[in-house]
């Protein structure tokens, strides 16, 4: 979204205009909604901020929820923020070691804060940037968030009274603050300013999520650790200081991280979508490599005190085994495969086997049919066994592009499968397998 969209979104006009459009999702939609509100004789910068809100609104859903329905986006603060079930599960922490205030430093659109202010928790929250700390105060005023003089001396003001070039919250603010659940006190404020200037003394726990983005509200690009921002030297030290959460990509160097901190990976429904750092009261005694897995609203944890030995190799048996990517990143294959009577498959590649017909949340696992060579001629022979016509197809080890690879494969039976590329030792196999 470009500034003078951002612009002309930002004023009551067109947020009252926006609440009418609601959401759209499709290219039609999006086209149907720009003729209908031009020919209403809306600016075309309007028109086009609306709905490409209307459209982020429809995209938040899978982060946020119905609770979209009613919040501002930025098209990188959209795809940066953190899945609202993943920050509750963070809140959920913070309230277990005694956290009543924490201050999130970089906090974007707001979502983490507002996992933090639903968990009951006082809020302060701070971005560097002014459009996206406006949004964040947008977002939170449900519980009473305010904003404050910028830590720049913004001579402005607050974002929930201002009425500058960007236009005015405070009608839509107050609005949303007649909207806060009742019993909740207002218990949020936002400003705008970095997280160095931003002075702890009065907070019990910290949040950051460093930038790992060039700076901007719609196309931006991956910078490398070197480059975020604040820098994880600045963001380790203060976690020596305050109890903290610093929230990283899932493929940061484990080297790098701090040796007294509780590393956590995370993942929802399947994807891993972020490692967290944790030091002080919010790090577990004995604790230093975590794995969450999060499947719809059910939550499963591994942990350790280390990284886990890794399994004896074994032959292939009645089962496959494919760790969640979180128990990957951790570290901690070796005690999923212990609990599932489990080795691995080959000691570089993370598919474990075994003939207990047991399984677990932090894998998926599959039933052995068949085994063939990993060859489009073999596969097919074993397809047409199989009666075999929807197949799922995964692979570990082997430098082949499934999409590709599935052009190759004929599949005119009615059964469904899943076919597992793989190697062992120095064999390409595949394995024709069910789902358990």
């Amino acid at each position: 979204m470009e500034m003078t969209e951002l612009t002309a979104l930002l004023t009551p006009e067109g947020l009252r205009l926006l609440d009418q459009v609601g959401t759209v999702s499709s290219t039609a939609e999006v086209a149907q909604t720009v003729s209908q509100l031009r020919a209403a004789g809306h600016s075309p910068e309007l028109v086009s901020g609306v709905v490409g809100q209307a459209h982020l609104r429809a995209k938040g859903a899978a982060k946020f929820g119905g609770f979209a329905e009613r919040m501002l986006f930025t098209r990188a603060g959209l795809e940066q923020a953190t899945r609202l079930g993943v920050a509750a599960r963070h809140a959920g922490r913070m309230r277990r070691a005694g956290i009543e205030t924490v201050a999130d430093l970089g906090c974007g659109i707001g979502g983490d804060s507002l996992a933090f202010a639903g968990a009951g928790l006082r809020v302060r929250a701070v971005d560097a940037d002014d459009v996206t700390a406006a949004i964040a105060a947008y977002n939170l005023a449900p519980f009473g968030a305010s904003g404050s003089p910028s830590e720049r001396d913004d001579p402005r003001g607050s974002f929930s009274d201002r009425d500058d070039s960007r236009g005015s919250l405070s009608e839509r603010s107050e609005t949303k603050r007649a909207e806060r659940p009742q019993g909740i006190e207002a218990s949020v404020t936002v400003q705008h300013g970095t997280a160095e200037d931003f002075d702890v003394t009065g907070v019990d726990a910290v949040w950051l999520d460093p930038a790992r983005r060039t700076a901007g509200h719609s196309e931006t690009r991956r910078v490398a650790a070197s480059d975020y921002s604040p820098s994880l030297d600045w963001a380790f030290a203060l976690a020596e200081r305050v109890p903290t959460g610093i929230k990283l990509g899932p493929a940061h160097d484990r080297d790098a991280l701090p040796a007294d901190a509780e590393a956590q990976w995370v993942s929802a429904d399947g994807s891993v979508v972020e490692l967290v750092v944790w030091s002080g009261v919010l790090a577990r005694e004995g604790v230093r490599r975590a794995a969450l897995v999060i499947r719809g609203d059910q939550s499963y944890e591994l942990t350790a005190g280390a990284d886990a030995e890794d399994a004896e190799v074994g032959e292939l048996g009645a089962f496959v085994h494919e760790p969640d990517g979180a128990v990957i990143r951790a570290r901690l294959i070796g005690d999923v495969a212990r609990s599932l009577e489990a080795g691995m498959l080959d000691e570089k590649i993370a598919y474990l086997t075994g003939d207990a017909a047991v399984t677990s949340p932090f894998v998926q696992s599959f039933r052995v049919r068949e085994v063939t060579a990993a060859n489009p001629k073999a596969i097919n022979a074993a397809l047409r066994r199989a009666d075999v016509g929807t197949l799922e197809i995964k692979k570990r080890g082997m430098d082949i592009d499934p999409a590709a690879f599935r052009k190759k494969l004929n599949l005119p039976g009615e059964a469904s499968a899943t076919l597992i590329l793989t190697r062992v030792g120095d064999r390409r196999i595949a394995i024709l397998a069910d789902r358990v």
